[in-house]
């Protein structure tokens, strides 16, 4: 069984994410979505930890709505453990990344080679990202959120998401 494990802040979880997982998911017999904390640190010392907007629980059931209609894709917590141990435990095949432009690739390639010194099963799969969803950042999506401005957000991110957005604030 080939299981592609797509890891990542999803801080929230946007149409280019869902893009890379629907197309993984078609490549692939199961796909998890690991809602992770991201301590890039760890993989070097130019890279620092991120902070979230957003729960672990709330990233998880956003990325959980956004899934939902794909029938071998699930999201989960990698709450409190390494990618390349929860890679093992999961029997993956391969971590997928998008990426969007060089700048992603340079970074995706730091912590691909890490998960590779650190696991030697770790194999990286980059998908480039659909032209027309290369702009999109959860960056953006967030700052769009503090300004309530849900309209914008329609096409950037799942209408579940949305609508679950729009009754939580």
């Amino acid at each position: 069984m080939k299981i592609a494990l797509i890891p990542g802040s999803f801080d929230p979880i946007t149409l280019g994410h869902l893009n890379v997982i629907e197309r993984a998911s078609k490549m692939f017999d199961k796909v998890y979505v690991a809602v992770m904390n991201n301590d890039s640190s760890k993989y070097s010392s130019s890279l620092s930890s991120k902070t979230y907007t957003f729960t672990a629980e709330e990233r998880l059931l956003m990325a959980g709505l956004s899934v939902s209609h794909l029938e071998n894709v699930e999201a989960i917590y990698g709450e409190g453990i390494l990618l390349i141990d929860l890679f093992d435990e999961l029997g993956a095949t391969a971590i997928v990344k998008g990426i969007r432009n060089e700048k992603d690739l340079e970074y995706e390639m730091i912590h691909a080679k890490w998960n590779k010194e650190h696991n030697d099963r770790a194999e990286t799969l980059f998908l480039p990202a659909d032209e027309k969803l290369c702009s999109v950042s959860s960056t953006a999506v967030r700052q769009l959120i503090s300004e309530k401005n849900f309209e914008a957000l329609e096409g950037v991110i799942h209408k579940k998401t949305l609508e679950w957005l729009k009754n939580r604030r």
